[in-house]
């Protein structure tokens, strides 16, 4: 059941997209290890690492915007968006570092249903920008 109006197969896996990054940005998929690149694709079960003086921002597909900083290592854990109703749910994993998130149509229609967790703690969103930061 593809919907129509531009989306296919391949374009519905994609969570998200690559846009503003600086520095050494790596993304980690499938157990291989690749530079992150501003266009490309993130995937559900994908890892951003930044190093020093890095960062980079994601456009997921209901407009959220995640923004991580320097030294950070986040899990894309889960994703799902139906463009159609407006429904999904989103679990991040910070393991270290920092995450900027905006959210998109999700925060709005289900925010309950957006989750970011650190090693200690799990925070539900509420809001519609904020900023964890995880020490390791």
């Amino acid at each position: 059941a593809l919907s129509t109006g531009g989306g296919s197969a391949v374009a519905q896996e994609r969570s998200g997209l690559f846009k503003t990054m600086e520095g050494d940005v790596t993304l980690l998929r499938g157990g291989k290890s690749q530079p992150a690149l501003p266009g490309g694709a993130l995937r559900e079960g994908d890892r951003i690492v930044t190093g020093r003086n890095s960062a980079v921002s994601v456009v997921l597909s209901d407009g959220t915007v995640v923004s991580v900083g320097p030294n950070s290592s986040v899990d894309m854990t889960h994703y799902i968006f139906d463009p159609t109703t407006q429904n999904g749910s989103l679990l991040l994993n910070l393991l270290q570092g920092t995450v900027r998130m905006v959210t998109g149509i999700m925060g709005k229609t289900n925010p309950e249903l957006i989750k970011l967790t650190t090693p200690t703690t799990v925070v539900g969103v509420r809001g519609t920008d904020f900023i964890v930061e995880a020490q390791p």
